[in-house]
C-alpha cells in the first residue's frame, strides 16, 4: 500500500506518495526527514540514514514529478524538470535511480522553493 506524504520547502507543500517497493518502504520508514537540500538543475536531492542498491525499478528515464532513491549518494532525488544532463524538458538524473514515488499534480511549483535551506518530507 502506498505512503501518502507532503514534501515541504520555505512555504511551499506538495503532496504525493511513495510507492509499494522495498526501497520506498525503507524511505518511509525514516520520515520524518528535515534537511538542506542539494540542487541540480530542476532536482533537488538529499542524503538519507539508507544505504540501498539499485532495485527492479532503476532507471535513467524519469520525469517531473517522479520521486527517485540514488544509490551512489544514499539520497532521495525530487525531479521538476530539467537537470544538467537534460537534452529537452525531461529531467535525467546522474545515473540510475530506483523509481520510489511520485509527486501530485503540478512538479514544476518547486522551482519557486529553489534556493531553500531546509526541506522536511514527512507521512501525510
Amino acid at each position: 500500500m502506498p505512503t501518502k506524504i507532503r514534501i515541504i520547502l520555505d512555504g511551499i507543500t506538495v503532496a504525493g506518495e511513495l510507492v509499494d517497493t522495498e526501497c520506498a518502504k525503507a524511505i518511509a520508514a525514516v520520515l520524518p526527514i528535515e534537511t538542506e537540500p542539494n540542487e541540480w538543475g530542476d532536482e533537488f536531492y538529499f542524503k538519507v540514514p539508507l544505504t540501498m542498491n539499485l532495485d527492479e525499478t532503476g532507471t535513467i528515464r524519469v520525469k517531473a514529478g517522479d520521486l527517485g532513491f540514488w544509490p551512489p549518494g544514499d539520497a532521495v532525488a525530487i525531479f521538476f524538470g530539467p537537470t544538467p544532463m537534460s537534452v529537452g524538458y525531461e529531467p535525467v538524473p546522474a545515473s540510475a535511480v530506483n523509481i520510489i514515488g511520485m509527486i501530485h499534480g503540478d512538479a514544476t511549483v518547486l522551482r519557486h522553493a529553489k534556493g531553500s535551506k531546509t526541506i522536511g518530507i514527512e507521512k501525510a
